[in-house]
């Protein structure tokens, strides 16, 4: 069996203030905005690395899906404040760098950069949503 031709395009993390996750992702991660839409009083900004094309992160409203309950938008925004809700695993191969850039900025830390018993070395942040953003060091 051949393998597929497939990349990974777009994924998605929730934000409840549009111009707190552009401050995080675009002027301390250093990401470029590929997309800014607003729509019924909501935004949905797609941030990627700037300079290389590829995948993108989207941020978008939690609530925008006219499936999801109010008892889910609720539980949503709960898991959203405690840091439970989502996260996101990004690379460099300057991690003592990005982690000095990103508490200097003051971003809220939730681990030091640390060598894994699972064989990586990463730090982790949330960002304004409480989303977690784990870096990991490539070699």
């Amino acid at each position: 069996m051949t393998a597929m031709d497939i990349t990974i395009h777009q994924t998605f993390l929730p934000h409840d203030d549009p111009e707190a996750s552009l401050a995080f992702y675009r002027d301390i991660l250093g990401f470029e905005v590929r997309n800014d839409v607003g729509y019924g009083g909501m935004r949905w900004i797609t941030v990627g690395p700037a300079g290389r094309s590829g995948a993108a992160i989207v941020l978008h409203p939690p609530a925008a899906d006219p499936g999801i309950t109010d008892d889910e938008r609720r539980l949503i925004a709960e898991m959203m404040a405690k840091g439970t809700y989502a996260s996101i695993i990004l690379a460099t191969a300057d991690l003592d760098g990005a982690f000095e850039r990103l508490q200097a900025a003051g971003a809220e830390v939730v681990q030091e950069p640390v060598e894994q018993p699972y064989g990586v070395r990463d730090c982790a942040f949330r960002d304004p949503a409480g989303n977690m953003v784990r870096i990991q060091e490539v070699r």
